[in-house]
C-alpha cells in the first residue's frame, strides 16, 4: 500500500510548448518555457523577448536571442538549436554572438565598402556617384540598417516594389547593385547560401517591354539642328560641346569629360583614355576642320580649365543636364545619345564606307572573335575621311549637292 511512498515522478520536459496564438495571448510578466532551454520572457512593461538557458563549459548561461518583434518563434528555435550545438562542442555561443555583432556589417556599411573598393573601376566620378546614390535613395530605407546576413527576399521586395513599375530602369539598376553588395558580402564570409536577388523577379510584377533604343533624330534633320546651335548670337560652351559631340559621334560622357591633354591639334586627333571608354579600350577620334574651329572657340571660353567644355566653376566637367536643356530650348523630342544612331544611319544609307569603318567610328567592339583577332589597326585614316564627309554633310548649304563617296 505504502510502497510507492517517496518515489519521485519525473515530468516530461516541454518540447515546442509555445505557438503563435499562445504567445499573443500571454500578457502576464514571467518566463514561459518552449522547451530545450528556450524561454519567452515577458517584462512588466509588456515587452517580450527570447532567452536561451544552457550550459557553456560547465557554467549556466542565459543568452538573449532578441525581442519578439524582431525574432519569430521559428527563428528563436533555430538560433537556440545552433547555440546548444556549439555548447555541446565546447564552443562559446556568447563569444560567437559578440563576434557576429561586431563584425557582420549592415547593408549600408557593405554598400559603401563596395563603392570604395570599386572606385578605380568607375569610368568617371559621376558614374560612381550614381551607383551609391541610387542605393542611398531606394535601398537604404528598407535595407540600410540590416546586417547583410539577415537580408532575404522579403527585404529586397520591400525595397524594389515601390519603384518596380514606376521607375523601371532605375529599379533594374538598384536590383543589380543590391546583388553586387550581397555577392561581396558572401565572398567576404558574411553570408552563406545563394543570393536572394537572383529569384526576386519571380515575386515582382512583370514590367512593360523596354523601349529599346534611344530616340534618334532622323539624319536628314541633323544639319538644321546644328545650324540652330550655331545660330546663337554668342557662342557658349554648351553649344560648342553639343556640336562637337555630333561631329565626332562620341558618347555624352566622353565629350563632357574631355580634357585638353587628350587633344592633339597638330595631328587633328582626340585620344580618349581607356578608363573613360565604355569598352575599356583607348579610342582615337579624328577631328574634322570644323571640330578644330570649335576647339579654338572653346579654348578662349574655357579660361584655363583642364576640361575642354567645363562647367560654370571651371573646375568640374559640364553636367549632361545642360545638353538636355538645349534640346528643350530647340524644342527637340529626341535624345542626345540618339545622334549616334543618326550618324550610323547616315553612314549606311548615304555613303559607301565599309561597315567596319562606321562601327569603329562609334567605338563599337567587334563581336566576332575571329574577326577581332585579325583586326590590328583602328582604321584611323579611313575614319578621318568618314568624319570629314559627315561634317561636310552637316554644314553644306541646303541647295548644294555634296559628294558622299570616300575620297580615292
Amino acid at each position: 500500500m505504502g510502497g510507492t511512498t517517496g518515489i519521485r515522478i519525473r515530468r516530461k520536459h516541454p518540447d515546442k510548448a509555445l505557438n503563435v496564438l499562445a504567445i499573443r495571448a500571454i500578457d502576464k510578466p514571467g518566463r514561459y518555457a518552449d522547451g530545450n532551454g528556450l524561454y519567452l520572457k515577458v517584462d512588466s512593461s509588456g515587452a517580450k523577448r527570447w532567452e536561451l538557458r544552457t550550459v557553456v563549459r560547465g557554467k549556466r548561461c542565459d543568452i538573449g536571442l532578441g525581442g519578439l518583434k524582431a525574432v519569430t518563434l521559428a527563428e528563436a528555435r533555430e538560433q537556440a538549436r545552433k547555440y546548444r550545438a556549439m555548447a555541446r562542442n565546447d564552443e562559446d555561443p556568447l563569444a560567437e554572438k559578440r563576434r557576429a555583432r561586431e563584425v557582420v556589417p549592415t547593408f549600408r556599411v557593405a554598400a559603401e565598402t563596395v563603392h570604395k573598393e570599386h572606385a578605380k573601376a568607375w569610368k568617371n566620378a559621376k558614374h560612381g556617384d550614381q551607383w551609391i546614390n541610387t542605393l542611398k535613395t531606394y535601398a537604404y530605407p528598407a535595407l540600410g540598417d540590416r546586417r547583410v546576413d539577415q537580408i532575404d527576399t522579403p527585404e529586397i521586395l520591400k525595397a524594389l516594389s515601390p519603384i518596380w513599375l514606376t521607375k523601371q530602369e532605375t529599379a533594374r539598376r538598384v536590383r543589380q547593385r543590391i546583388g553586387t553588395v550581397l555577392d561581396w558580402a558572401k565572398a567576404a564570409g558574411f553570408r552563406a547560401g545563394s543570393n536572394p536577388v537572383e529569384d526576386i523577379s519571380k515575386a515582382l510584377p512583370r514590367q512593360s517591354e523596354r523601349k529599346g533604343h534611344h530616340a534618334a533624330i532622323p539624319y536628314i534633320e541633323v544639319p538644321a539642328f546644328v545650324h540652330g546651335l550655331a545660330g546663337a548670337d554668342v557662342a557658349t560652351i554648351p553649344d560648342l560641346a553639343f556640336e562637337f559631340l555630333i561631329l565626332t559621334a562620341a558618347r555624352t560622357g566622353e565629350v563632357l569629360e574631355a580634357r585638353w591633354d587628350e587633344i592633339n591639334l597638330e595631328q587633328a586627333a582626340w585620344t580618349i583614355p581607356a578608363w573613360r571608354m565604355k569598352a575599356g579600350r583607348e579610342h582615337r577620334v579624328p577631328l574634322a576642320p570644323r571640330c578644330i574651329e570649335l576647339l579654338a572657340q572653346a579654348k578662349r571660353l574655357a579660361a584655363g580649365s583642364d576640361f575642354v567644355f567645363p562647367g560654370r566653376s571651371g573646375n568640374k566637367a559640364m553636367s549632361n543636364m545642360v545638353l538636355l536643356m538645349i534640346m528643350r530650348r530647340l524644342k527637340s523630342a529626341y535624345t542626345v545619345h540618339g545622334f549616334r544612331s543618326a550618324f550610323r544611319d547616315w553612314a549606311s544609307e548615304r555613303t559607301n564606307f565599309a561597315s567596319e569603318i562606321c562601327e569603329a567610328a562609334l567605338a563599337h567592339i567587334v563581336k566576332d572573335k575571329t574577326e577581332a583577332a585579325y583586326r590590328r589597326g583602328d582604321l584611323f585614316e579611313k575614319r578621318r575621311q568618314l568624319m570629314t564627309v559627315w561634317a561636310l554633310f552637316i554644314w553644306a548649304a541646303h541647295d548644294n549637292i555634296v559628294s558622299l563617296r570616300p575620297p580615292a
